[in-house]
């Protein structure tokens, strides 16, 4: 059987919110078969779960949100691609703020955090959603166009396309696809930063977003060139992050997918848009498990590789 997955044991990080700029300490702890990834806000008077769904997410600017009522937590898209990157499937997430830490920017700091702690089969099927028809969601005309698709594909990949017109992203790969059979998510994709301009930081800055944002947690660009001393990860980190934070943002589903995901200039919204029709669209998908780990995609049965 293809089992779910949990940590063997905690682990914790201590960090500062790249939108809040607050101070944030993340519990990750095993959890029971079936639970899902669920945040517990352990600030409050009375600890509050938020369970992750595609209907949780309540904001997309800049970020993935989850809420429950007026509760929320801000950031989650990086862990979250680190769970489905590492194919873990329960987990508890305390935090003592809204916002999940930024770490390095990247998601290798929490794929460190989760194999650090462990990683462990559970006595129940993985349960994965599998994609029967293809389902798109497109925004804009012309030169604004932008769309997100997942197609029937036996196994995980992703393919995704950026257009920056920016001098530092256009001398690098725009285009990359990443499978989750033939690739290794912690060497390919997990080390990919996020990245942001120095002419849009006055404008985030003064609608309270990165407020926590810099040189050690970003890609950081003036109108010419990468600012940071160490330069670029990748020679495509750019497009590799968002395919990062597209695995993040699909993996709120609840579920892995077996689909092929395709996109052309999407982002949190845009994602979120293309799972909420996905579920709109009940024919277009089903769900399975697999008795026999044999019968699997490639690369579904291990337990991801380390650095």
């Amino acid at each position: 059987m293809l089992a779910q997955r949990t940590l063997k044991t905690l682990t914790r990080a201590v960090g500062v919110g790249l939108h809040s700029g607050q101070r944030v300490e993340i519990t990750l702890r095993p959890a029971p078969p079936d639970t899902g990834i669920v945040f517990r806000r352990v600030d409050l008077p009375e600890p509050i779960d938020i369970v992750v769904s595609t209907l949780a997410v309540t904001d997309t600017r800049m970020a993935s949100t989850i809420s429950n009522g007026d509760v929320k937590v801000h950031t989650i898209e990086h862990l979250m691609s680190a769970c489905a990157g590492l194919g873990l499937d329960n987990l508890y997430v305390d935090i003592t703020a809204e916002e999940v830490p930024i770490l390095d920017g990247s998601a290798a700091s929490f794929v460190f955090l989760l194999q650090s702690a462990g990683i462990v089969m559970q006595s129940a099927p993985r349960r994965f959603i599998r994609l029967l028809e293809p389902v798109e969601v497109r925004q804009g005309l012309g030169d604004n166009v932008k769309w997100a698709r997942l197609a029937p594909y036996h196994g995980y990949q992703l393919s995704f396309e950026i257009d920056f017109s920016h001098p530092a992203v256009d001398s690098t790969g725009q285009r990359v696809l990443f499978d989750m059979s033939t690739g290794s998510y912690s060497k390919d994709i997990a080390r990919a930063r996020t990245f942001g301009f120095t002419k849009d930081v006055e404008m985030m800055r003064a609608n309270g977003l990165a407020l926590g944002g810099g040189l050690d947690n970003a890609i950081v660009m003036d109108d010419y060139k990468v600012l940071n001393a160490g330069g670029l990860r990748y020679d495509d980190e750019f497009v590799k992050h968002k395919i990062l934070d597209a695995m993040g943002d699909l993996y709120v589903v609840g579920k892995p997918l077996l689909a092929s995901y395709s996109a052309f200039r999407s982002g949190h919204a845009l994602n979120n848009l293309l799972l909420r029709e996905l579920l709109n669209q009940p024919q277009a998908w089903d769900v399975v498990t697999f008795d026999n780990e044999k019968l699997a995609p490639s690369g579904f049965a291990q337990l991801a590789r380390a650095w």
